[in-house]
Parts: C-alpha cells; structure tokens; sequence
C-alpha cells in the first residue's frame, strides 16, 4: 500500500493547485468508501479524467500491485482458518501424496500432527508476517518479502515429538516460504539440534520437549522475526521440492 501511495502522489504533482486540492489527504480521509469505491478509485479516476495518467499506465500500476499484493487476502483469514484449514489444504494441493491422517492408517493417532506422506508423520504450521506493532488489522500489518520493517511471525501448538518432519509456510504479501526439517532440530539439545537464537517456549502441556508422545505432550511456541528469519534458510525448499525434501529427510 506504501508504495501505491508514493506512486500516485509523484503522478498528483503534476495536476494544477485547484485539482490537488480535491486529492488532498483532507478530502480523500473524509470519502464514505463502499468496496470496490475507495480513495485510491477515486484518485486514480481523477488522474485518468486530467490525462495525468494513460489506460496503459493504469494497467501497469494495477498489474505491479496485484504482484506485490498476491496474498494478501490471506491475512483477512480468522487464524484457526488460515493456520488449519487453508494451511493444510494448500500443501495437500502442492503435494498429492499427503494425506488426512486417521486411526484406519495409524492406529495411535489421535490428533497428534496434520498430514501423512507414505508413513511418514508430517505437522504443518503457517504464519503471517507482519509489522511488530500493537493494533490494526493483520492486513494493515502485512509486510512484503523485501520490506525493512520488524516482524513478527509466531508459530504456535508445536508438538516436536510426535511428527517426524516439519512443514512450516511463512506468508508475505508477495510470497510464500516454505521449510522442511526434522522434528530432531527442536527437541534434541545438540549442534545439529536447536536453533541458535530461535527459541521454542511451552505454550501448554508438558514444559519441556520431551521425546515422547504418550499421555503428556509437550507444546510450545516459537517466534520469527528480522532478527533470526535467516536461521531457517538451510531448511527452505519450493513448492515443487517438499515431497523430495521429506523423503529424503526421512532416508526414503
């Protein structure tokens, strides 16, 4: 959104004083907006009545924006919605071999991790990236890949022993990442094990990441952010690579 507003004041710069007054921040904050009739409709209209900007720039600007904004309505999702159902409906439409897990496949399960692929117990978690400020709308918050700003990400209900591989997506306006690393990495204290300055927290049960999935099951939850984001790039993979990636974590 910053960047469409620094684009459409260099091109308001060129109206005459009477015009930029009509597009003045006094009078577009004061437009009743009724989606799709907005602010940004509103000046854009404007600059195409005064030839101030051609169809073809207008195209342009729309297509760089949809570019720059490709998901961000998945920050408008309720995060039970967009954590649970989006999440693992995404990575089941990416890789046809995971599957809904159940007692019929697994006789122990009980709700324990999210998908299986051939066996293999696979837990997903997503999260958003977003501004590190208090109040506003996560859409409002939302940050594109290459922004300066802090962030925040919380993945949460992290259950490392009873999964034998992560899958984790991290949402940009723009993009989306994805990380595939064993579960060993969080619960096993050795060099190959946890993360220098990522830190897993209990969040409920048991408060310490126990290798055992019986009646007391550890949970907790790490946040990512400017600060430690780089300390997954050995665990990121595309799209097309996650089967490959699991299998091969798990010698298969």
């Amino acid at each position: 959104m910053e960047t469409l507003v620094k684009e459409l004041e260099a091109y308001k710069q060129s109206l005459s004083a009477e015009e930029k007054v009509k597009l003045s921040d006094a009078v577009l904050d004061k437009l009743y907006a009724v989606y799709p009739f907005n602010k940004f409709e509103y000046t854009i209209s404007h600059l195409i009545a005064k030839e101030i900007i051609s169809l073809n720039d207008y195209l342009q600007i729309r297509s760089e924006y949809i570019a720059r904004n490709r998901y961000l309505y998945l920050f408008e999702l309720a995060p039970r919605t967009f954590g649970e159902t989006w999440g693992q409906r995404h990575l089941m439409e990416l890789v046809e071999e995971f599957e809904v897990p159940s007692k019929d496949k697994d006789p122990d399960y009980s709700g324990q991790y999210d998908l299986m692929l051939e066996g293999i117990k696979v837990e997903v978690k997503a999260s958003r990236a977003v501004k590190k400020v208090g109040g506003d709308t996560l859409a409002n918050k939302a940050l594109t890949s290459n922004s300066k700003s802090k962030f925040d990400m919380n993945y949460q209900q992290i259950k490392p022993s009873c999964c034998d591989v992560f899958v984790w997506i991290a949402v940009w306006r723009d993009k989306i990442d994805y990380w595939v690393f064993p579960s060993s990495v969080i619960q096993e204290p050795h060099d190959g094990g946890y993360f220098k300055t990522v830190h897993i927290s209990p969040q409920h049960r048991k408060d310490s990441p126990e290798p055992t999935c019986e009646k007391e099951i550890f949970e907790g939850q790490i946040h990512i952010n400017d600060r430690n984001y780089a300390e997954f790039e050995p665990y990121r993979v595309s799209a097309r690579d996650i089967y490959g990636k699991i299998k091969e974590l798990m010698g298969k």
